[in-house]
């Protein structure tokens, strides 16, 4: 599964489907995205089956999934999707919350659902799309050695010197640099793909390192500064070559 990213003007609405086998569920869901001016409802569906012809065009911008189903869970589609667009999932059991996050969801609401916080979630949606559509502008021009995240309710620029390591927790990521941490309501999965590949390294499914600023590596344990990063066990033999190739001298 990959996430697709289609276009979004600042201008703009973001394109939105619904999926949930309970009508009253689906009805509550339409009249919030109506009162949000930002949000464009294009489609609903009570059968994740019936969406994946419109969600395959890639032309969805936003995914509100519920989770319990019949015949196939909203995790299990999610799953299933080759293209997948941002997920926000809407669901009566919490317990798949740490699920939820693991597929980089945008958020994890809980029914009953409130407008204050649907509206709090759709808003991570917008950012997520202003922040990627000014990352995208610049990345037109020259390649630069810096992009912009949203923190503290301003645009924030990061250079990639800087970034001591990136880690997920839940549905924000934290950008820990050599004298701060920057919180931003991200996907771990964008900004991952924002990184260079050949200075930043993935080594555990909630952190990526930047791998010029690691200090020791002992066992499962990277350190970097005053930080301990871990390694996957699953993980360990290709996060060493990546590390090591090259740059391993020995007698």
């Amino acid at each position: 599964m990959t996430v697709n990213n289609p276009p979004f003007k600042e201008s703009g609405s973001i394109h939105c489907v619904i999926i949930d086998d309970e009508p009253l569920a689906r009805k509550g869901l339409k009249e919030y995205i109506a009162d949000v001016n930002f949000l464009n409802l294009v489609d609903e569906f009570d059968n994740p089956i019936k969406a994946s012809e419109l969600l395959s065009k890639g032309t969805v911008q936003l995914l509100f999934l519920d989770i319990q189903m019949p015949k196939i869970t909203g995790l299990d589609f999610f799953r299933s999707l080759r293209h997948a667009p941002p997920v926000i999932f809407t669901t009566a059991y919490p317990q798949y919350a740490l699920d939820g996050f693991d597929l980089n969801a945008l958020d994890y609401l809980v029914k009953p659902i409130s407008f204050e916080r649907f509206l709090k979630a759709a808003l991570k949606a917008k950012e997520y799309y202003e922040v990627r559509r000014h990352n995208e502008e610049e990345a037109r021009g020259k390649k630069e050695d810096y992009f912009f995240i949203k923190a503290d309710n301003k645009l924030v620029k990061i250079f990639f010197d800087e970034i001591l390591f990136v880690e997920a927790l839940q549905n924000y990521v934290i950008i820990h640099t050599s004298d701060k941490k920057f919180i931003t309501y991200l996907t771990f999965k964008s900004v991952e793909e924002y990184l260079p590949a050949d200075r930043f390294i993935k080594t555990h499914k909630s952190y990526i390192i930047s791998a010029s600023k690691i200090n020791s590596i002992e066992g499962n344990d990277i350190r970097i500064s005053n930080h301990h990063v871990p390694i996957s066990r699953n993980e360990k033999d290709e996060v060493m070559e990546k590390l090591l190739k090259g740059k391993f001298l020995k007698r």
